[in-house]
């Protein structure tokens, strides 16, 4: 079943992993495979109309919140038995540095 069909065809930013980090997109979303969200967003590159498309599994989404244009956000938050990992990832979120920062050498 469908997660997230409320939102079809409605512009949205979504919150969602990418390994250890948490990353943002902002588009419309197109489809909902029940796996599975996906994104599309348009755009004019050199003068040409173009469209890009992307997949985001359930798994990975932290939270979806619809850009409704004048009136407050829509907010859909990962459901609970995703909690415990959306927890962690924030946390993890929170305590990371803005660049990583490489391990010294060992010293001989």
């Amino acid at each position: 079943m469908a997660r997230y069909c409320a939102f079809l065809e409605r512009k949205v930013e979504v919150r969602y992993r990418a390994g250890e980090i948490v990353l943002s997109a902002s588009a419309t979303l197109v489809a909902d495979s029940g796996r599975s969200i996906f994104l599309e967003e348009h755009f004019a590159q050199g003068g040409q109309q173009k469209q890009f498309r992307w997949e985001i599994p359930y798994a990975c989404i932290v939270e979806i919140v619809e850009k409704a244009g004048g009136f407050e956000p829509v907010a859909f938050r990962a459901g609970q038995e995703n909690a415990p990992r959306v927890r962690a990832a924030a946390a993890a979120e929170a305590k990371a540095p803005l660049l990583p920062v490489p391990p010294r050498p060992k010293e001989a």
